[in-house]
């Protein structure tokens, strides 16, 4: 099921509830109401969701995960509030090996969770940084500058958003760029 295809208008058949229509859009979930049985909030990774009809959400048109969106965006440029980021499943109780060129040297082991503590700590200090930079006195071809070289800064940290639970959470630097 192609998730993102599922906007208002929608119609899908659930195995319990039976068909209905998607109402509202929700970043974690769709609200659904169902001919027999009425409103209710189905999870996006619910698998057994049967697809009738998809209608795309036109891009003009807000939603309740536009909102949300635009919200968490504002919150995180805005405030000092740090939110707790999720590491993968994947990697719970992994270990990352370096290892050294010269062999004579002995390699080093941590746990990744650690690891990725000190990402989100990066990607935290550069948004702080933003957000300085942003309310700051500094000329406007000056912020830009800067803000060009903070997303250049995200690029290249971009490998690790393989530890990322969320792809919301992932560093987005410029796609442009090589």
């Amino acid at each position: 099921m192609d998730e993102k295809n599922l906007g208002i208008g929608s119609r899908v058949q659930h195995p319990q509830f039976g068909k209905g229509v998607i109402i509202q859009v929700r970043s974690d979930a769709w609200e659904i109401t169902f001919i027999e049985n009425g409103t209710r909030i189905i999870q996006r990774n619910f698998p057994d969701l049967k697809i009738i009809e998809a209608i795309e959400t036109p891009e003009e048109m807000v939603t309740y995960e536009k909102i949300e969106k635009s919200l968490i965006r504002i919150l995180r440029r805005y405030s000092d509030l740090q939110e707790t980021i999720q590491m993968g499943s994947k990697w719970t109780g992994g270990r990352m090996v370096l290892y050294p060129g010269d062999p004579t040297l002995k390699e080093k082991e941590i746990p990744i969770e650690s690891f990725f503590h000190k990402i989100v700590m990066v990607r935290d200090r550069l948004r702080v940084m933003e957000q300085r930079v942003n309310s700051s006195t500094l000329s406007d071809e000056d912020k830009v500058n800067i803000q060009q070289y903070i997303t250049r800064i995200y690029g290249s940290l971009t490998t690790f958003n393989v530890l990322f639970k969320e792809k919301a959470d992932y560093f987005i630097g410029d796609k442009g760029s090589i």
